[in-house]
């Protein structure tokens, strides 16, 4: 059996998970079967022992929870759920297939809400069904089990923390109501400002009350392989080390710690993540992120890392700085390519000590 725990943000961490489970759900047949299987050339893959299924863990960001309309809103647990469930729009990456928003227009009708970040019909229902659990005691763990009953995405969705932690920045300027200096939700900087308004800083508030969730810590020390998947490397896996103890327990495990770059060729794969690795001082750039995150050789997080073929030139600095790495393919167009990513981040030579 092999044990894959992905610490993950939204579209991207969802998406690659999405592949994995489809690599790890052939690896498994082929074991069932008897074929021999593996990655390219016959190198070996991330086969589980014979008659055992693999499992996954995700760990998902929760960072950009918030309230919103007296309901708990929860963007990353809600992209992974319905990505692996099957529901999720694939046009947008996120929400719901099929949607509407009636109920949101009605809300704007009565001047509440936030009229740049609308919530559909279908997805309410969800967040409707959260705050009732939480409100009636239901820990965010309990309440992210309960709705993956409905939905069975295959793997144990884990929120990185039961406390909630909310990501905000600070604006460096003005921005319509808000003043230089204010703290304002990291969703509105996203949805509302496009990450358009430069910032100094990003606040996770809460984050002095917050500890790991039930099951994270044990997903991480348990684990064969940790994947960290093209999330945003700030704001979704960063918010994610930063809670107490996670970043300890990637370091001690005895699993093989495995990234894969969100930058190819100087550009973010999705969103803007390039302001925010601007407002920490990191460049755009594969070489640059994975030495952000470090080889656990130093004070870092990382075995190995993998960077698309247009970052080959990356590999040489990546290995002398004590980052195993192998530049390879690493645009997700369609699950199959996805699998083949995931597939990489098993072989042999990079996921085993």
């Amino acid at each position: 059996m092999t044990r894959v725990t992905v610490l993950a943000g939204g579209v991207g961490g969802a998406r690659f998970t999405r592949g994995l489970l489809q690599h790890l759900a052939s690896e498994d047949a082929r074991d069932a079967a008897n074929v021999p299987s593996g990655g390219p050339d016959g190198a070996p893959s991330g086969t589980s022992a014979k008659g055992q299924a693999s499992e996954v863990t995700v760990i998902v960001n929760s960072g950009d929870d918030m309230w919103l309309d007296g309901l708990r809103i929860c963007p990353d647990l809600d992209t992974v759920m319905y990505t692996l469930g099957g529901g999720i729009s694939e046009e947008q990456g996120w929400g719901r297939a099929e949607e509407s928003r009636r109920t949101s227009a009605e809300i704007s009708a009565y001047g509440r809400g936030w009229s740049w970040f609308t919530l559909g019909d279908l997805d309410l229902a969800t967040h409707i069904v959260r705050t009732d659990l939480l409100k009636n005691g239901a820990t965010l763990s309990a309440a992210t089990e309960f709705l993956c009953r409905r939905w069975q995405p295959g793997a144990r969705l884990l929120p990185m923390s039961d406390q909630f932690v909310e990501t905000h920045v600070r604006l460096a300027e003005d921005a319509d109501e808000h003043r230089v200096g204010d703290l304002i939700h990291f969703e509105e900087w996203w949805v509302r400002y496009r990450a358009g308004k430069s910032v100094t800083e990003f606040v996770q508030v809460g984050l002095a009350d917050a500890v790991a969730a039930p099951g994270v810590l044990e997903a991480i020390r348990d684990a064969d392989v940790v994947i960290l998947p093209p999330s945003n490397p700030v704001v979704s896996v960063g918010t994610i080390l930063a809670i107490p103890g996670i970043r300890d327990a990637l370091r001690a495990t005895s699993a093989r710690v495995v990234g894969i770059s969100p930058i190819i060729a100087g550009s973010a794969v999705r969103g803007m993540a390039d302001a925010c690795l601007s407002t920490i001082g990191v460049e755009t750039s594969a070489l640059a992120v994975g030495l952000h995150y470090g080889s656990r050789q130093g004070d870092g997080v990382l075995d190995a890392w993998l960077v698309d073929e247009t970052d080959a030139a990356a590999v040489p600095a990546l290995e002398a700085a004590g980052i195993r790495s192998a530049a390879v393919p690493l645009w997700m167009t369609d699950v199959a390519a996805t699998a083949q990513i995931a597939a990489e981040a098993l072989r042999s030579e990079v996921a085993t000590r």
